[in-house]
């Protein structure tokens, strides 16, 4: 079965594609609607397993041709509709186990349209409006750590009777206007603006505090948007040792200032791998996912670890609440006199058959200090599910390069590899054999999964942190590159009214992009030197070929 729109033939793309969006034309070509012999082979963004046709406000849905080749459609839209759905609080039917701490209700929250995040307005930190994909990072500046008394992605909702760790009310988002060494002028007088958000969260935010909890040092907060999910199972198939060669190779070349973070790379070697030695066996893997490369193999990367700490529901292999490190709001909950009398009641649905003998025995501090620590809580998501959620989430294609015959976008192709674009933002690799590699050892088989083997793709990065010494920088000031592929959609897909790049959204347009890679510290400065020195028809066509691609 497949969508009555995907994959029917480039010969009849641009008369759907015309049909389906009055804008459209804007991005399509004679070649890309004509013959398939046309169309140069980076058009093919995902290759010829991974690459949508369509370049429509839906554009980031689209199955793969391997899901529809591997019959796994169904599955795919069984895994779409978990993560386009609200969980709810209810503990038995359909997407049950919300909470009792969360952060968000769906995965569409974070990723309307199926994207990244949407730039969020100034004000207070809205976690229930959809689009608002940026998470608090709260830190200590002084070693670079999460804090240990929030979870690392803080959660803001509770199901009663337990009340939010966090009081998003309080929380706080100012944009500020930032002028850069060249007084945000180009040579030839043309100017742009540049802005970054800053985050205050006041210590009575946090519900532990309220409650007599003293923190103990100087914290940061900072926005981190969600990275785009599109194409991530065709970036989970380059091989473990095609993403080690890149690494020894710049490590090599020498060529950016800052090198490579020795925290995770240094002198050829690997110095810190991902690994999961509580569901799985602790096997090493290179990391690949998450502006801070904190996830290794997709099977056990952002999505997977998402659908479990953004919503608390539960599954086979993690029967267990996300909840800070520290133990405090654990601690401080079964504390407090309003969670204490509306306990009996909460628990009777959870455990109605008093299966848990220690939910029900003992004070009710203890009680509540048993269940919220439980390593052995009810299943609310079956194995079924999470595998249809993870072919969904593996089997997501990416949109095809738009006007790839225009003579603008191919002059801005050119001009994007000569200022030293390409470096950092690599722009093609070659899948290795994608044989399916799950850290937490829930994925055993190649079949379960949708695959692509041997194909060139065209995703614009490196995979590797790089340092850009921004205003109010991202935590550590080490980011992966972030791909470029598909990002020039993300207006039509999700809807926002700016192009919202870079790790915080601070980007409305890709000029702003390119220029906040411009500090006399960064990795990017040359190729920011010679973009400046391009005309503005040659910066113009910079920019077109990226929102292209």
């Amino acid at each position: 079965m497949k969508k009555s729109y995907h994959l029917l033939g480039l010969v009849f793309a641009s008369v759907i594609v015309g049909c389906s969006d009055d804008d459209i034309a804007d991005n399509t070509t004679t070649a890309e609607s004509s013959s398939g012999n046309d169309l140069p082979e980076w058009y093919y963004t995902g290759g010829q397993l991974g690459t949508t046709h369509l370049a429509t406000y839906n554009a980031y849905e689209q199955p793969t041709p391997a899901v529809e080749n591997a019959g796994m459609y169904q599955s795919f839209k069984n895994g779409e509709a978990l993560f386009e759905k609200p969980f709810m609080s209810n503990n038995d039917g359909v997407r049950m186990g919300l909470g009792p701490v969360y952060i968000r209700t769906s995965c569409l929250h974070c990723h309307p349209g199926y994207g990244h995040g949407k730039r969020i307005e100034a004000g207070s930190f809205n976690t229930n409006e959809i689009g608002n994909g940026c998470l608090l990072v709260v830190y200590t500046p002084d070693d670079d750590k999460y804090v240990g008394w929030l979870a690392g992605m803080p959660q803001s909702h509770a199901i009663a009777p337990f009340k939010n760790p966090l009081d998003e009310s309080m929380i706080q988002v100012t944009w500020k206007n930032y002028t850069d060494e060249w007084n945000n002028t180009f040579p030839d007088g043309e100017t742009y603006e540049l802005q970054y958000p800053e985050v205050s969260m006041p210590e009575e935010a946090v519900y532990v505090v309220r409650q007599g909890y003293q923190i103990p040092k100087e914290y940061v907060v900072k926005l981190e948007s969600t990275i785009g999910i599109y194409g991530t199972g065709l970036l989970d198939a380059i091989s473990d040792e095609d993403l080690t060669a890149e690494y020894v190779k710049q490590e090599n070349d020498g060529f950016l200032p800052n090198g490579i973070n020795p925290a995770f790379f240094k002198n050829g070697q690997w110095v810190s791998q991902y690994s999961n030695s509580l569901q799985g066996d602790g096997t090493p893997y290179p990391r690949r996912y998450t502006y801070a490369l904190s996830r290794g193999p997709l099977q056990d990367a952002a999505g997977a670890n998402a659908i479990w700490n953004i919503t608390n529901v539960t599954r086979s292999d993690r029967r267990y609440h996300y909840l800070d490190a520290a133990g405090t709001y654990a601690k401080y909950s079964a504390k407090d006199p309003e969670v204490q009398a509306g306990f009996d009641a909460y628990i009777a649905k959870i455990d109605p058959n008093k299966e848990h003998a220690s939910w029900w025995e003992g004070s009710v501090e203890d009680r509540i200090l048993a269940y919220l620590n439980a390593k052995d809580l009810p299943v609310e998501m079956s194995d079924e599910d999470y595998t249809d959620l993870m072919v969904w989430h593996r089997g997501l294609a990416v949109p095809a390069a738009r006007n790839v015959n225009d003579p603008d976008v191919l002059k801005g192709k050119e001009l994007f590899e000569q200022v030293g674009c390409a470096y950092c933002h690599r722009p093609s690799w070659t899948t290795g054999d994608d044989e399916i590699r799950d850290p937490a050892k829930f994925f055993t088989s190649n079949n379960q999964l949708p695959r692509y083997p041997n194909q060139k793709i065209w995703p614009y990065s490196d995979m590797i942190q790089h340092k850009l010494f921004m205003e109010n920088d991202i935590r550590t000031g080490w980011c992966r590159t972030t791909p470029l592929w598909g990002r020039g959609l993300h207006q039509k897909c999700t809807g926002s009214a700016t192009a919202d790049r870079m790790h915080d959204c601070r980007a409305r347009n890709v000029i702003e992009a390119i220029m906040w890679h411009g500090n006399a510290q960064s990795d990017a400065r040359y190729s920011v030197e010679k973009f400046r020195q391009l005309s503005k028809a040659e910066r113009d066509a910079v920019v077109k070929f990226i929102d292209s691609i």
